[in-house]
């Protein structure tokens, strides 16, 4: 191997480890797996292809009900209360609108089977979640924690 070939080498190493850096530095800041305020579940964060930010359920502390997984008993829709409750999109469509804080959301809460509109925010290592109904003075907050 010539000097020449070396350099080339070692030159397109260090650009491919700098644009995997990168990559990962781009990663939004909510993109985590956050414990809910009473830290029965877990739910993971991710931007979708969409740019848009999903969450679903990934772990539960009683992910069974009678011995079986937990379905989704309550959902409005008959065809979907025999889906498990492990694994449910229970955040869908948030829009980064500033610097953390995620709007034009909605939340999903399998106990009562209701969506509501909701926005996160996002001080520290607390992602703030309300959701509400009509508008956001009215409605209920609560802080997840990082779980990762």
């Amino acid at each position: 191997m010539t000097m020449s070939n070396f350099s080339r080498i070692l030159l397109f190493s260090i650009a491919m480890l700098a644009f995997r850096v990168a990559s990962f530095a781009q990663a939004d800041p909510i993109e985590h797996t956050w414990y809910n305020e009473a830290k029965t579940g877990k739910i993971q964060i991710y931007k979708a292809k969409d740019g848009k930010f999903y969450g679903k359920i990934v772990w539960l502390k009683e992910p069974n009900r009678d011995g079986k997984p937990k379905l989704d008993i309550s959902n409005p829709d008959k065809a979907r209360r025999n889906d498990p409750v492990m694994g449910l999109l229970v955040l869908k469509k948030f829009k980064k609108t500033g610097d953390g804080e995620y709007e034009d959301g909605t939340i999903y809460d399998p106990k009562n089977g209701k969506t509501y509109d909701c926005t996160m925010k996002l001080k520290g290592n607390v992602l703030d979640v309300h959701g509400y109904v009509l508008i956001s003075l009215i409605g209920r907050s609560e802080k997840w924690t990082i779980a990762d």
